[in-house]
């Protein structure tokens, strides 16, 4: 069984708005209290709670005078408020996610219905409970079963319903046959990408850069209002509609690019950069932040898994600007102002970032050669190799199984 999202815009009336605004509260509420809770009990007893001792107070807390406002909220969406949460913890103790926080209402409010959600034949969507049906645009056939729906709501007002359904099938099985790209991240290109023939450069269209001024005005005025004001409320609405259009500016971008990747070639090659790290920068945060390099890793990766295509992630530490692509002669040291050099072994002059690309795509290769039985599912993680995912998103590939003692290129497998 496969999973599919799609994410479609709502149109709830001023009377569904209303009963969405009490649900949001309520599981944000349930959220937060049962966020403290388990901090309160862990300091007391150094063990945590259970999703079933979590859902076992909600019962007692609708019975209670101060909280019996929780009985108007629909009870399948506070128990997957409890799902979240205990899912929000294993994903912190696995490495994959900071610990849980609390919410505000001043951000982002979701909900989820596990169940009972369906597409009516006027392509609406009808929900259980008070919220009812509700006008929506669905842009795209929804396929397979409807598994949970979460209806969130932007900080400038805006309505969203993303639906998970299950479809039969599994995805494509995996093959390195076809084209390897490297790409290499930069500064005044996004990306640098080499296949082996040629190389392409793209963009960096500096999403920030054209919306700051307006950002900068708007925000000026926001601060000038007084807080609590419906004033205040309005120019907030205005600063997130800057944000808005510079989101959906930048997402646009990332996903057609990352689609053409994706349909060009077969395996693709990235750095697992330390971009938490890399943002301490003060120089270069404002630019490496505005790139979404890491949202365009996960663009490819779930692209190129859907398509049995592979996503091979190279050691952060491999020194693909310093290496001689031609003799593979590695130099000492190389300031980042450095954008052409020429090897002082065999004489050849190199594009630092096209040099990068051409090596992150062989050392790609390298990997991908001594772990192929394991990613294309022929060999367990057992029979050698170590590709455990590290903190962040979940990899295919992390490091090689193997230390390489000499940098070689090797198209002898798969490429074409």
């Amino acid at each position: 069984m496969k999973h599919q999202a799609v994410k479609v815009r709502i149109y709830p009336s001023d009377q569904q708005k209303q009963v969405l605004s009490q649900h949001f509260g309520c599981s944000r509420w349930w959220w937060n209290f049962a966020l403290n809770l388990c901090i309160e009990t862990y300091k007391a007893t150094g063990k945590g709670l259970t999703r079933a001792a979590l859902n076992t107070y909600l019962p007692q807390l609708k019975k209670n005078q101060e909280t019996e406002w929780l009985k108007d909220c629909y009870s399948q969406v506070l128990q997957s408020t409890t799902l979240n949460l205990v899912t929000a913890y294993k994903n912190f103790f696995e490495g994959q996610a900071r610990y849980p926080r609390f919410k505000s209402k001043k951000n982002k409010q979701s909900i989820q219905f596990p169940q009972n959600v369906k597409v009516t034949d006027k392509g609406e969507l009808s929900f259980p409970g008070k919220v009812g049906v509700i006008k929506s645009n669905i842009h795209r056939p929804i396929e397979g079963k409807i598994k949970t729906v979460t209806i969130s709501m932007n900080p400038s007002g805006k309505y969203f319903a993303s639906i998970l359904t299950e479809i039969e099938g599994d995805y494509p099985k995996k093959s390195d046959k076809g084209k390897v790209a490297g790409v290499d991240w930069g500064i005044q290109e996004f990306a640098i990408v080499h296949d082996g023939k040629r190389t392409s450069k793209f963009e960096n269209p500096k999403h920030f850069q054209k919306h700051q001024k307006n950002l900068a005005r708007k925000q000026a005025k926001l601060a000038r209002k007084q807080k609590g004001s419906h004033s205040r409320n309005r120019a907030q609405k205005l600063v997130a509609r800057v944000h808005e259009r510079l989101s959906n500016a930048r997402q646009d971008y990332l996903h057609k690019l990352s689609r053409k990747l994706v349909d060009d070639n077969q395996v693709i090659v990235v750095e697992n950069l330390n971009i938490k790290g890399m943002v301490r920068n003060h120089k270069l945060a404002k630019v490496i932040s505005d790139g979404g390099w890491g949202i365009f890793v996960n663009f490819l990766s779930y692209k190129l898994e859907k398509e049995g295509k592979i996503l091979v992630e190279i050691d952060r530490f491999f020194p693909c600007s310093k290496i001689c692509s031609n003799c593979h002669y590695q130099i000492g040291e190389m300031p980042r102002s450095v954008r052409d050099w020429t090897c002082p072994n065999c004489g050849t002059d190199h594009d630092r970032d096209e040099n990068a690309a051409i090596n992150i795509r062989a050392e790609g290769i390298r990997v991908l050669s001594v772990t192929k039985d394991l990613v294309l599912g022929t060999r367990t993680a057992a029979d050698g190799g170590d590709i455990s995912p590290k903190h962040g998103r979940k990899s295919m590939l992390r490091q090689s199984p193997v230390k390489s003692e000499a940098h070689t290129i090797s198209d002898s497998f798969g490429v074409g």
